[in-house]
């Protein structure tokens, strides 16, 4: 008996930084479909039984061990899937896929291809990336909602 044969074949992948991105926020987006269609699954399994045993106390418990750890696995996933859109903000960031807005630099009053050395018209901060929870308040610390404040907008 011989082994197979594996034809060669070169696929060639024609994917950018930019498409790969949309592509692994398009799979985080798929995962909590599948998410949200087991729990309503475990919703109609639910509403299912206490149609039927409306008095059956042992077959509440059991379902209810059921339906628990049903969700204790669906959260676990969604621990991960939020580490995974965290990392996919992150690349995105420091990729060039999100268009630069121009500013007038402050001190040139320049709005395009600036050339002094002042350093919020080179790289602007586009604060609707920045997903820090006290980015609405002014008292924000975080890095990006810091370098924020040093733009004109």
């Amino acid at each position: 008996m011989s082994l197979p044969t594996i034809p060669d074949i070169t696929p060639e992948i024609t994917l950018d930084r930019c498409k790969t991105i949309n592509l692994l926020l398009s799979s985080i987006a798929m995962e909590e479909i599948g998410l949200s269609h087991i729990l309503n699954a475990e919703a109609e399994k639910l509403q299912m039984f206490i149609k039927k045993s409306p008095c059956d106390f042992h077959g509440y418990l059991k379902i209810n061990e059921s339906v628990n750890q049903t969700l204790r696995t669906v959260v676990k996933s969604q621990i991960l899937l939020q580490f995974k859109l965290e990392d996919v903000v992150t690349l995105n960031q420091k990729s060039c896929c999100h268009p630069r807005k121009h500013y007038k630099c402050k001190e040139c009053k320049e709005e395009k291809d600036c050339k002094c050395k002042h350093h919020h018209c080179k790289d602007p901060f586009d604060s609707s990336l920045c997903y820090c929870p006290n980015k609405k308040k002014r008292d924000c610390h975080c890095p990006k909602c810091k370098s924020e404040k040093n733009y004109d907008h």
